[in-house]
């Protein structure tokens, strides 16, 4: 896993993912559009699992990057009281780097999987399909994020 001062392409492929322990939402950009897309929502019960099924989706977008959203505090609490699921995102970022050698970076993602029931609300997408889609949907957020705040000088 690369850290903040690492330097990803100015150009390529980027997926997005919004962890989840039962349900992971999957997303896909492109850092010179800063446009993301939904892709897929994985469900796998251990990182074994999840990497295995994300393998498919790697080979066919070869990523230059991946985002994985971070969980945090609605407070913005001092690191020493993370967030539940922060570690485990974390791990999987590290495993994810490690097993398909990518660049991984983390992003805050408070409130995206809110924000994007509240997008699918309001899009009068039926409830039972919300749920299909959400953590996918969550994922276009969490890239959305980055490419927002993405320096493509650097």
């Amino acid at each position: 896993m690369s850290g903040a001062n690492s330097s990803a392409a100015r150009r390529g492929t980027v997926l997005g993912i919004d962890y989840g322990e039962r349900r992971m939402g999957v997303a896909v950009g492109e850092l010179s559009l800063r446009i993301a897309h939904p892709v897929s929502t994985l469900h796998a019960a251990s990182d074994r699992a999840r990497l295995e099924q994300l393998a498919p989706l790697m080979q066919e977008w070869q990523p230059v990057l991946v985002i994985v959203g971070l969980p945090v505090h609605m407070d913005d609490r001092e690191h020493t009281d993370e967030h539940p699921l922060a570690a485990r995102c974390r791990g999987f970022a590290h495993k994810l780097s490690r097993r398909f050698a990518v660049e991984v970076r983390m992003v805050d993602e408070r409130l995206t999987s809110y924000a994007a029931d509240q997008d699918l609300t309001t899009a009068r997408v039926p409830a039972h399909r919300r749920r299909q889609v959400l953590d996918r949907v969550a994922a276009q957020m969490i890239l959305e994020t980055f490419f927002a705040t993405y320096d493509q000088s650097s």
